[in-house]
């Protein structure tokens, strides 16, 4: 078994604000599908939710109100991205805002997510590799020797990285213990333990595989 033999859907979105439950929604989606330790598929759009594009959004994304307007529409986009994740695991950096926009736009078109699993690469970062400086995707993709092929905060360009920090981890977690492999439901468990248990843990799955 190698790193990641089943798919791990990586995903980023654009918002207009921080809470869909204060209203904000989606303007732009990335979800890369990565299988055997590298990106092979990849559903990227902009959306058209019908919202108004704050200023402050516009100024750190680049994302313009003439940008979204002439994107794809949302009940077209939501359905497209569903059936592209289908049953596979989920991941995202921070996983829990990016999960509850999914959530949320689905839920307004009487749909529902399938993924089986949620893995968070921010949670995973800070457990396998305590003692950073910063977790920020940002951040810790530079400490990793992770580059941004583009600009920062557009979905596609953080998602890229985020899926390269997450099949660094995996490669991380092979060679430093010796595990036969690492899959979806190992990542959750990791995502779940205080930092001081995890080489324990590993430790002991290294031992039965």
């Amino acid at each position: 078994m190698s790193v990641f033999d089943k798919p791990i859907v990586m995903i980023d979105f654009e918002t207009t604000g921080l809470s869909p439950d204060m209203g904000d929604r989606i303007t732009e989606v990335a979800a890369l599908r990565i299988e055997d330790g590298r990106i092979t598929d990849r559903f990227v759009t902009l959306v058209n939710c019908r919202a108004r594009i704050p200023s402050f959004i516009t100024g750190l994304t680049g994302i313009t109100q003439a940008m979204v307007d002439r994107a794809p529409p949302v009940a077209e986009v939501v359905p497209q991205l569903l059936d592209f994740i289908g049953s596979d695991t989920l991941s995202a950096h921070n996983a829990s805002f990016d999960e509850k926009f999914l959530r949320a736009e689905s839920a307004r078109l009487q749909l529902a997510p399938a993924h089986q699993a949620l893995v968070c690469s921010l949670k995973l970062s800070r457990r396998v590799f305590p003692g950073l400086s910063s977790y920020k995707l940002g951040l810790l993709s530079g400490q990793l020797g992770i580059a941004f092929k583009s600009a920062a905060h557009r979905a596609e360009s953080d998602a890229e990285v985020a899926a390269q920090v997450l099949i660094h981890i995996g490669r991380h977690l092979r060679s430093t213990y010796g595990l036969g492999g690492v899959d979806a439901a190992l990542l959750v468990a990791l995502n779940k333990l205080a930092a001081a248990k995890v080489p324990q843990y590993l430790q002991k799955q290294a031992g039965r595989s």
